[in-house]
């Protein structure tokens, strides 16, 4: 056995000081352990059952949706219009529900969690406190000399022994130590899972919020149909022709407006079409497209006299969230549920790639001006505010340099804000989805 110059027991200091800096764990407490075990496994139980109900839910949710498809397509009539706002409302109250059971597994999760947590700053006592013991075991030969050492013992055979003893304790101390590393990156994984959770906790109330204020909403939008109508066909379709007609005057409006911007796109402040840069703005399924970009039918019907659709339309039913197509920053939004009035409610988003994204028509909104999102983060939910004849997202890109913003003052009286930019630099979204 050789002696090095630096005593053994500081060494073992040496080892220790490295294990407590780096926030070392420690080797499991049994007792602790089985309990904690025992209720760990109630909580996964639970949230099983949890995910059960929740697919249970997005399948009425599916079904739901599927109505609301079939009759979104079907002709613009009172009777539809009320059976559509009937669906989205017991469509959103599943929703509801559905969110509300996300909201109970997350935190049954983050209860998991920090009981894992709680077991591992058990075992960092526990275990330090049986290091710290080994290391007052080895201190106390730290002054002994090798004579001192064998003047101790009967013979040389127990000398031995208590050397290799001690070769044993130094082993079995480094091997401690890589226990104790492993286990810190278990216990800052539960951490850092911890408060990932709790991020995922608080974006499920905000929808959870948005959910019951479109919830609200829908059940007034159905009482003041009724109302202005007195449930007669003629005066819903009066309505009906009143709102295609302020739809029109305002498209006329903002083409006068950008006829007279001028910009030069320099295709090398955006990204190239086709890149894909950009996400679908929906956290499910994306609902089929109603409108395309351009020069469609559509457009060319009069709807837009003459000039190209400056988005693509989603046939969205009222409540479903929208998402940010990339992360960016909020230029403004428009909180206007007036009738008749524009884009209705809608969010604007600048990205650091020289592009620019409208999500218009909305029911309600969960962001604010000059706040920071990021990519699928939850801006609001869709709906029919503004000049919307029926449920959808109103979807615009825009080349960033070139947007601008004019005041509108709309047939039912309120002066808005709205985003233009010249035509040039209006960009056909599925370039960029």
């Amino acid at each position: 056995m050789m002696f090095t110059s630096i005593p053994f027991s500081k060494r073992i200091v040496q080892i220790l000081a490295l294990g407590i800096l780096g926030g070392v764990v420690a080797v499991g407490v049994v007792t602790h352990t089985v309990g904690a075990q025992e209720t760990a496994d109630d909580l996964r139980l639970k949230i099983s059952e949890s995910q059960k109900q929740l697919q249970a839910i997005e399948q009425e949710i599916k079904k739901f949706e599927a109505q609301l498809n079939t009759v979104g397509a079907e002709k613009k009539t009172l009777q539809n219009a009320i059976y559509e706002l009937d669906l989205s409302r017991d469509k959103l109250k599943a929703e509801i529900r559905g969110t509300e059971k996300k909201i109970s597994s997350t935190d049954l999760e983050i209860q998991e969690l920090e009981r894992e947590i709680y077991i591992k700053e058990l075992e960092i006592q526990k275990n330090m406190e049986a290091v710290a013991e080994s290391f007052r075991q080895v201190d106390q030969t730290e002054n002994q000399t090798v004579v001192e050492i064998i003047l101790g013992y009967d013979s040389i055979a127990e000398v031995w022994d208590a050397l290799e003893e001690q070769s044993l304790l130094q082993d079995s101390l480094r091997e401690s130590t890589k226990i104790m590393s492993a286990l810190k990156e278990e216990y800052e994984k539960a951490k850092l899972n911890s408060l990932e959770k709790r991020g995922e906790l608080g974006e499920l109330k905000k929808e959870l919020s948005g959910e019951e204020n479109v919830l609200v909403s829908t059940i007034d939008q159905k009482d003041s149909l009724l109302s202005q109508t007195k449930n007669k066909e003629s005066n819903y379709q009066k309505i009906l022709e009143e709102k295609k007609a302020a739809r029109e005057a305002f498209e006329k409006q903002m083409r006068e407006y950008e006829s007279k911007l001028q910009f030069i796109l320099d295709p090398k402040t955006i990204p190239a079409a086709g890149s894909g840069v950009l996400k679908w703005p929906f956290g499910g399924n994306v609902p089929p497209i109603t409108q395309y970009f351009g020069n469609t039918e559509f457009a060319r019907s009069g709807a837009y006299n003459g000039y190209g659709h400056n988005g693509i339309d989603f046939g969205a039913s009222i409540g479903t969230p929208i998402m940010a197509a990339l992360a960016g920053t909020v230029v403004d939004v428009n909180y206007t549920v007036a009738a008749n009035c524009q884009y209705g409610m809608w969010v604007l988003v600048r990205h650091g790639n020289g592009l620019t994204t409208l999500y218009a028509h909305l029911s309600s909104i969960s962001v604010s001006k000059g706040q920071s999102v990021l990519t699928g983060q939850l801006l609001g939910h869709s709906g029919n505010t503004g000049y919307a004849t029926g449920p959808h997202l109103h979807f615009t890109v825009y080349a960033s340099d070139a947007v601008q913003f004019k005041q509108y003052t709309c047939r039912s009286g309120p002066t808005v804000t709205v985003p233009i930019s010249a035509y040039s630099a209006y960009l056909n979204p599925m370039d960029y989805l």
